[in-house]
């Protein structure tokens, strides 16, 4: 009979430590469109998922409050 696999109990979670400017820098180009693969796997590997979602909202809203701001300046 084989042995089951076990997994050593010492696994540690991945702690991912990012900088802020390195978040947005990471959310502009992604806006933006442009993105290396390169430089993209080395924010998957680097930056927080919750930090990404938070600085795409408010990029997000800055955008769309930029947009409305410019509209009616026009107008």
């Amino acid at each position: 009979m084989s042995a089951p696999l076990d997994q050593p109990s010492d696994i540690k979670p991945v702690h991912r430590k990012g900088s802020l400017l390195r978040t947005v820098r990471a959310v502009a180009w992604s806006l933006i469109g442009l993105r290396k693969g390169s430089e993209y796997q080395q924010d998957v590997e680097k930056l927080n998922p919750i930090h990404i979602i938070v600085v795409g909202l408010i990029a997000v809203f800055l955008l769309v409050m930029g947009l409305i701001g410019l509209v009616n300046w026009i107008v």
